[in-house]
């Protein structure tokens, strides 16, 4: 996001873990997990997930140790449902159907993608890939989608905590923030729209959600009291799969930067990290934060481009819109000497190998905080001081 006017209005949206769609990325990033627990390099995963009123079916290509079958995957997909909170006469971990459809990997594309005897490993898709920072907000994200999330990972917190609060599972979130001079620096209007226990009204509801967001945005920047909007149609007591059937990948702005910068298209959860899709965006969130954070620019957006099969990047492209500096092509030749942004040198750098993947399936991929076991270890930023040396900063 880069306007030339002088202020504007701009906003972003976040989904709960017990939003439809965010149930089926969590369950197919669960079986990722279950083959990155296995410890083994050569572990393939594309699991698709759709989910309805008390069904879920699972789909997709695997390549893992021989004791992984439909019953693991079904038994993952339960306890990922458990863990979102799920009890619910409509939909219950318990009690739901689950049916796996999932398959051995085509030989033709792990032909195209492993390693061989004269040949690296390619990438395992082709495609474009983004990575965006920005210093609007301590984590070096959008304003707008940063405290869209937090809005709800609280309110989650607080469920989790107490199941008895009245909030259920399935939840949204709209920020618009008004930009002055490219800064935000309020909000103009607050949508939170909660599934809760039958017993509360909408004006119940409105009073739980206000807390939440009035903590969440910082002093002075809550929105006129006509433009704080809580379950605007009145009612969300029936929610989650029972509400809306929800499929793998179809919240991805929402998992990236909530249309303030661009995205490559393709989807993340449900793929080990040698899809591409997953593993170069995040490596490109991660130069482009550590640039930000070494103060070389105030924003960064970075694009790589792959071929399946192709181990080195056929693009790498830096765009610091007019708050760079450093020499931009410079600065894109620095980052490409300090990580190898081949599929196999993504994984080792940022360690991807690990079971670090059912977290990221809700409240965003980025933004986080990097975890002491690895996980979002693209956040970090520990490239900072080599890039203030490298451009004497």
């Amino acid at each position: 996001m880069s306007s030339t006017a002088a202020s504007y209005l701009f906003t972003s949206e976040s989904v709960s873990e017990g939003h439809p769609d965010k149930v089926c990325d969590r369950v197919s990033d669960a079986v990722v997990d279950l083959f990155m627990a296995a410890g083994d390099p050569n572990v393939r995963v594309a699991a698709e997930t759709l989910c309805t009123t008390n069904f879920v079916a699972l789909a997709g290509e695997v390549r893992g140790p021989d004791t992984f079958g439909h019953e693991q995957f079904k038994e993952a997909a339960r306890q990922a449902i458990r863990e979102i909170g799920y009890e619910q006469n409509g939909f219950h971990w318990r009690n739901a159907e689950i049916v796996s459809h999932i398959h051995a990997q085509s030989a033709d594309i792990a032909m195209g993608v492993d390693a061989g005897e004269n040949k690296d490993e390619g990438a395992g898709d082709q495609g474009i890939m983004f990575g965006f920072a920005c210093d609007e907000t301590p984590a070096l994200m959008p304003a707008p989608i940063h405290y869209a999330h937090e809005i709800l990972r609280r309110m989650a917190d607080v469920r989790h905590a107490d199941p008895a609060c009245g909030l259920g599972p399935d939840s949204k979130s709209q920020v618009t923030l008004l930009y002055e001079n490219g800064k935000p620096v309020r909000a103009t209007s607050v949508v939170v729209s909660t599934q809760h226990a039958d017993s509360l009204d909408q004006a119940a509801v409105r009073e739980i959600a206000r807390p939440f967001v009035e903590a969440v945005l910082p002093d002075g920047w809550m929105c006129p009291e006509d433009q704080f909007y809580v379950n605007p149609t009145g009612r969300f007591v029936i929610g989650g799969p029972d509400g809306d059937a929800g499929l793998t990948g179809r919240k991805i702005i929402v998992d990236t930067y909530g249309g303030a910068a661009p995205h490559g298209g393709g989807a993340f959860s449900g793929k080990d990290p040698t899809k591409v899709d997953r593993s170069a965006a995040y490596v490109a969130r991660y130069l482009a934060k550590n640039v930000v954070a070494a103060g070389l620019a105030d924003r960064c957006t970075i694009q790589l481009a792959y071929a399946i099969g192709v181990s080195h990047p056929l693009s790498v492209y830096l765009d610091t819109a007019g708050t760079g500096r450093v020499d931009e092509a410079k600065l894109a030749k620095v980052l490409q000497e300090m990580v190898d942004l081949r599929p196999r040198g993504i994984r080792d750098h940022l360690q991807l190998n690990r079971p670090i993947y059912a977290r990221t399936a809700a409240y965003g991929h980025f933004g986080r905080d990097p975890e002491p076991d690895g996980g979002f270890s693209w956040e970090r930023t520990d490239l900072t001081a080599d890039l203030k040396s490298a451009f004497g900063a």
